[in-house]
């Protein structure tokens, strides 16, 4: 266990009835750390949270927050408070009621509850607010207040259950960068839960990708997504072209075209064949090259700051991603491409 980890799951183990959702799991949150756990549906990444949080026990196994073993301590006794999906906020209640109604559990003094729900309330820019309803605010205002609702207990470990589901793709960008704010200004250990790569790229430190209940790489948004270690990682962080080819001294050969390679990490790969992937945005459209670059340009889908082309190169359909701003591509029989090494990974060929 490392010293500096401040939330620990050893050895858990869950089960429900017959079918075993989490089965042998080591996971550490060092303090002042933002975990995401990322997945597909049906992976375990929500049934983690519910046992950091109380919510379920383990079938075995232990849970450690601040050195404590909480393994059998109920949700009230551990000193987290979660950001649901839903808000789960208290309709009959003011704004300020919702905030305060954890605070005025504690038994605080009144002009303390005050203080810290005034507080609360401006960190989340609804200042002035505090006397409106939920049915008056907007859906992101109302993730705001469950957002309050958490930070003006202070809790030790904060927990975000898929929390920006349901708002629309603005509202998701400026909550995603109003927690990670928050959460680095008051240095609170976080879990959170999302299937959303994007949104778990932007909000943390280390994103752990699990799959059927086991970890299957974790690592910075950036080790993940340029270095996978299996196949399954390469298509789930994003889209890849991938290609069978040789390495052999410092370049690559994918079917006959050689690809200069400077990078570090590839470099230490020993001489052999294996499963090249590339990045669709590293893969860019010239009008000219040579004979093994000649690509068919089969379909062109305008998204705003990019297009989506695919193409038909050597029997192989690829696709690329090309900056809307820079390139303007048709469909065509006389195209070339160029592959950017920046954007290429290696994985062994029984990966």
């Amino acid at each position: 266990m490392n010293k500096n980890s401040f939330v620990v799951l050893k050895n858990i183990c869950k089960r429900f009835g017959d079918n075993t959702v989490i089965g042998n799991l080591d996971l550490e949150i060092e303090k002042g750390k933002l975990i995401t756990l990322l997945g597909p549906s049906g992976c375990g990444k929500t049934t983690v949270l519910r046992l950091v949080a109380g919510l379920e026990k383990p079938t075995s196994g232990q849970i450690f927050i601040d050195g404590k073993d909480v393994t059998n301590t109920s949700i009230q006794h551990r000193d987290i408070c979660m950001v649901f999906q839903s808000y789960a906020l208290f309709p009959h209640m003011s704004l300020y009621e919702n905030v305060a109604y954890g605070l005025k559990m504690l038994k605080l003094p009144a002009a303390e509850i005050k203080l810290r729900v005034d507080e609360a309330l401006q960190l989340v820019d609804l200042a002035g607010m505090g006397d409106r309803f939920v049915d008056q605010i907007s859906g992101g205002q109302q993730q705001r207040v469950a957002l309050a609702r958490a930070l003006v207990l202070k809790p030790k470990v904060l927990l975000f259950d898929e929390p920006l589901s349901n708002l629309d793709a603005n509202l998701r960008r400026n909550m995603r960068e109003t927690i990670r704010e928050l959460q680095q200004r008051f240095n609170i250990t976080s879990l959170y839960v999302t299937h959303d790569q994007s949104e778990a790229f932007a909000v943390s430190d280390t994103v752990i990708v699990m799959k059927d209940g086991d970890i299957m790489q974790q690592g910075t948004p950036d080790e993940l997504y340029r270095t996978p270690a299996s196949m399954f990682m390469a298509n789930f962080m994003g889209d890849a072209n991938i290609f069978t080819g040789q390495f052999r001294n410092r370049h690559l050969d994918i079917n006959g075209y050689k690809v200069p390679v400077q990078d570090a990490t590839l470099c230490q790969f020993p001489d052999d064949e294996y499963q090249i992937g590339v990045r669709p945005e590293a893969i860019l459209l010239t009008g000219e090259g040579e004979e093994c670059q000649r690509c068919k340009v089969k379909d062109v889908v305008y998204m705003g700051s990019m297009y989506e082309v695919a193409v038909e190169w050597q029997d192989q359909e690829l696709l690329l991603q090309l900056n809307s701003s820079q390139f303007d591509p048709e469909i065509s029989e006389h195209a070339y491409l160029t592959i950017e090494p920046t954007g290429i990974f290696l994985l062994p060929k029984a990966a």
